[in-house]
């Protein structure tokens, strides 16, 4: 997949700019998407209710995923009860990033009252009701599958992060998470809609990590309260500027640490799905349990969630599926 044509893309687009703040024994990244969220989420149609999480839960697990060393798969997946049954997000180690969303249009236009199309404060319990959050790491089958899961605490997505670190004993993390989208005239007077997300990412180091063995608790506590300070003054306008650098930003925020800045790690929009994979699914299928699936040309059609591409089957190619499942 590419980016949109009417979507320019910035030297800082679809990147994790990873930085470490050594004064305050603390390591962070800044994340931003642009043509990537418009590649993946304008091709759905989704409502706006809809896509801003989405928008908000793919920089958050970008976010997540680029500050494990894993080599596979990492996916973050919310279910609830609410309008928004379902949101599922996954990013590989290469740097492939997809997402999508399942939800009750009844229930969504109930929650957001008549006339209404934006995300409402506190979106998290009207939108998703009661469910859970989780983060899966997979890295193949010779491998353990990591997962956690914690319930869905909290009036934002980033709420619902800071819950999963506080009960999971992971290291202290603050994260700040932002996300719109914006309308602009494309090349022959249509309108195209064009997504920005961004989330900043702080996280307290390890003491020895940190090379702040000698340091005492109190002081630990203090510089963990200054780099949480200091990121959350970012705002909104400063985290989705196209046209302001991520390493301006950070010196910005945090300058009087002199924050060290790594080897950016950059995202596309790719799905992983393939008619081999289908395939597969198929053929776990008894064939005659395959009527539902068929269009009225009789085919079986199945369409990736992640990226709309359908995959058509006639007879013949049933034949040759069940045939090398034989």
């Amino acid at each position: 997949m590419s980016p949109p044509s009417g979507a320019p893309k910035t030297s800082d687009d679809d990147q994790a700019l990873p930085f470490q703040l050594d004064a305050l024994g603390v390591r962070g990244r800044l994340v931003r998407l642009g043509p990537t969220l418009d590649d993946i989420i304008e091709r759905h149609g989704y409502p706006l209710a809809v896509a801003r999480p989405l928008a908000e839960a793919m920089v958050l697990c970008a976010a997540l995923a680029t500050s494990l060393k894993y080599d596979g798969i990492f996916t973050l997946q919310i279910s609830g009860d609410g309008p928004i049954r379902l949101l599922v997000t996954d990013l590989t180690t290469d740097g492939a990033l997809r997402g999508y969303a399942q939800f009750d249009s009844w229930k969504l236009a109930v929650a957001l009252g008549a006339g209404n199309h934006d995300v409402p404060e506190g979106y998290v319990p009207k939108l998703f009701g009661r469910g859970r959050l989780s983060f899966t790491v997979d890295q193949g089958q010779h491998t353990e599958r990591y997962q956690g899961v914690v319930p869905l605490e909290g009036a934002t997505l980033a709420d619902c992060a800071h819950t999963y670190f506080r009960q999971s004993e992971q290291l202290p993390t603050g994260i700040k998470i932002v996300a719109q989208r914006t309308v602009t005239d494309g090349p022959h007077g249509e309108k195209e809609g064009h997504w920005r997300a961004a989330a900043l990412m702080v996280q307290q180091m390890p003491e020895f990590d940190a090379g702040r063995i000698d340091v005492d608790r109190e002081q630990r506590e203090d510089d963990w309260r200054r780099a949480v300070i200091l990121m959350a003054s970012a705002t909104e306008a400063e985290m989705l500027d196209a046209k302001l650098p991520g390493t301006t930003l950070l010196y910005r925020l945090f300058h009087q640490e002199r924050p060290r800045q790594f080897e950016r790690r950059p995202f596309v929009a790719r799905c992983r799905c393939s008619r081999q994979r289908i395939d597969r699914v198929l053929r776990s299928i008894k064939r005659e349990e395959l009527g539902d699936m068929r269009d009225p040309s009789g085919r079986v059609v199945v369409k990736c969630e992640f990226c709309s591409t359908e995959y058509a089957y006639d007879d013949r190619d049933l034949d040759r599926i069940y045939a090398s499942a034989a």
